[in-house]
């Protein structure tokens, strides 16, 4: 690298590591801002030469991120792949994690979904997959079919790059569809509520099974490649291939699938990734369980309407303690808490807490979910029977949680 790179690598990793030790997050963030700062360019210096895949999408990115980089492991070492593992999503992210890994055959790096034009015209990645895109923050965010057309912009400026995509969502199939070089998973479209109308022409999508189509163009969902079958995946040969996660709920079924997608377009053959994929227990504190006062708690984040249809799928019969915040990173309108049906919820204990606590009650009480409000953590703890304790949070109020349970990882 030239001089000036190699002098910001360095700052970066100085930086990062006194904000670890300092106690103020693992320095993802200010070690790739001061790194930027003195070489703009320090990203496309640092991807350069490595096999990079990039995983964007509205929900799942971490923890496919998190599979995909276990899986090439096969082929890198576990020191051989460098990755954003906790969430630093965006180029000061990326930037700090290359920076840390040092040279690194292979990269994986998770992508919010607004940076993705610009992360992969500075790293120019192999792989870019795409997993799924819906309503998020829209305070502050773009709107669904906005956030499609940039995705198709982005890629069709580089159709050298293999594209690895869900054919269930018919956002991310049009955004895809310009793409030379395509393979396409299944990994499922529980929340739909984003994808009645067609992107191309603005007729309605109309659905029968698992298809879809456009009733007015010829957009519809294309043959995928890579799909989950019962507790399996089947793969372009036609083979299945049995999961076995310890993460749980439907979902990270379809996030296993894209990560064996995602792992083939680098040489790694599925009976070689799953074994990896088994040892992800926890990502960044999500789906950890932690042992408290005789409560097992276990952590779950839920972002946006679509991740907390997720989230009540993976959560037990058991008390729930839900949390809410509105601070920055979270957006600051909580309207959106009327596009969550809270009716699954209604046959359990469920507790509230947060700074938005008052603005979900009024949701739970017009989907009729009785509830009890809590202060803090530490009472919704004394407030339960010892046993399983589910935790349903936002993205500051599950930081908040995690902080009180000492970082969990």
């Amino acid at each position: 690298m030239p001089l000036r790179a190699k002098v910001a690598t360095s700052v970066s990793k100085t930086a990062a590591a006194l904000s670890r030790a300092a106690g103020r997050g693992d320095g993802s963030v200010i070690g790739g801002w001061l790194g930027l700062k003195i070489d703009p360019d320090l990203l496309a210096h640092l991807a350069a030469g490595r096999a990079i895949a990039l995983v964007s999408g509205t929900n799942g990115k971490t923890t496919t991120t998190r599979l995909v980089a276990a899986a090439l492991e096969v082929v890198g070492g576990q020191h051989g792949v460098a990755t954003n593992s906790f969430g630093a999503n965006m180029p000061t992210g990326h930037t700090s994690a290359l920076a840390k890994a040092g040279s690194t055959p292979f990269a994986v790096l998770e992508v919010d979904e607004h940076y993705l034009a610009r992360v992969i015209d500075e790293t120019n990645p192999r792989v870019v997959a795409l997993l799924n895109l819906s309503r998020d923050q829209l305070d502050r965010a773009k709107e669904v079919a906005m956030m499609a057309q940039m995705w198709r912009t982005a890629l069709a400026g580089h159709p050298d790059v293999i594209v690895v995509a869900n054919a269930d969502d018919p956002m991310v199939v049009w955004a895809a569809q310009g793409s030379g070089h395509i393979t396409w998973f299944s990994a499922g479209q529980r929340w739909l509520d984003d994808s009645f109308v067609c992107p191309e022409s603005g007729h309605p999508i109309e659905r029968s099974g698992g298809d879809w189509w456009c009733s007015g163009c010829p957009l519809r969902r294309p043959r995928p490649q890579w799909y989950v079958e019962d507790d399996g995946v089947v793969d372009p040969r036609g083979d299945w291939h049995l999961v076995k996660l310890q993460l749980p709920g439907t979902v990270n079924l379809g996030n296993a699938a894209t990560a064996l997608a995602v792992a083939a377009e680098f040489g790694v053959r599925p009976i070689e990734a799953l074994p990896r994929l088994s040892t992800v227990a926890s990502v960044a504190g999500r789906y950890a369980q932690v042992e408290r006062d005789g409560r097992n708690v276990r952590l779950l984040l839920a972002k946006n309407p679509a991740s907390w249809l997720e989230a009540f799928d993976m959560a037990e019969q058991a008390p729930t303690l839900l949390s809410v915040n509105a601070r920055d990173p979270d957006g600051l309108d909580t309207s959106w808490l009327y596009d969550v049906d809270f009716a699954p919820l209604r046959d359990r204990p469920v507790l509230i807490t947060g700074d938005r606590a008052y603005d979900l009650a009024v949701r739970l009480e017009v989907n009729g979910v009785r509830f009890e409000h809590v202060k803090s953590f530490d009472e919704a703890l004394r407030t339960v029977p010892p046993g399983r304790l589910e935790v349903i949070a936002n993205y500051t109020a599950f930081q908040d949680i995690r902080a009180e349970l000492d970082r969990v990882n």
